[in-house]
């Protein structure tokens, strides 16, 4: 995400799902500077009810529901690339990391468990793009929202027999369709750049 403004505001993640209503998100948040260091926030979460957490890096509750919510600010480069990987680690943990492939770095971001007999992660999701202080916010304009851009890979697994991954083109949805000057491009099979919102004027 080198052309990520780096401002608090926007989340670019990847939800993931356990079964019908049981979600995950992992996902990456733009920070501002600190002592001279670019930060990301790396987030992972549980919005299934009865998770559990004694990981240092989590707290109950999911956005005002429950669930599990972990992070983590990284001093790190926008300019690298990263996988957010999502493994299970027992029989109903799930442990959270964020890799640089870049560098070589690796993060923890956090760990939780599930209620027994939560089902493994299912085979399609969606990823997002979203400017978060809109959520608490009454109404919005549309023409206010801020620019950002983000470049999404092709997920996958290293479980066995479980296939290749797929990535989608990007689309728009919401309230604010056709006034954000939303723009999507394939630079790859495997890549979707994404880019909305509108530049400050200096």
């Amino acid at each position: 995400m080198p052309n990520a403004p780096h401002e608090s505001g926007f989340y670019f993640a990847q939800q993931y799902s356990f079964g019908s209503n049981e979600l995950g998100y992992t996902g990456l948040q733009p920070r501002p500077d600190s002592e001279g260091q670019s930060i990301i926030h790396a987030v992972f979460s549980s919005f299934i009810s009865g998770s559990t957490t004694d990981d240092s890096n989590c707290s109950p509750g999911a956005d005002g529901g429950d669930g599990v919510s972990c992070a983590v600010d990284v001093p790190t480069s926008y300019a690298d690339n990263y996988v957010l990987s999502v493994v299970k680690a027992g029989d109903t943990t799930w442990n959270g990391t964020l890799i640089d492939t870049t560098t070589g770095v690796s993060t923890h971001i956090g760990s939780y468990n599930l209620p027994a007999g939560t089902a493994n992660i299912q085979s399609s999701q969606l990823g997002f793009v979203e400017y978060f202080p809109w959520n608490s916010e009454a109404s919005h304009s549309c023409a206010s929202l801020p620019y950002t851009a983000v470049t999404f890979g092709t997920p996958y697994t290293q479980t066995d027999s479980a296939g290749s991954g797929a990535l989608s083109d990007a689309y728009e949805y919401g309230d604010c369709v056709g006034q954000v000057d939303f723009q999507s491009q394939r630079p790859s099979p495997d890549e979707v750049e994404i880019s909305v919102g509108f530049k400050q004027k200096s």
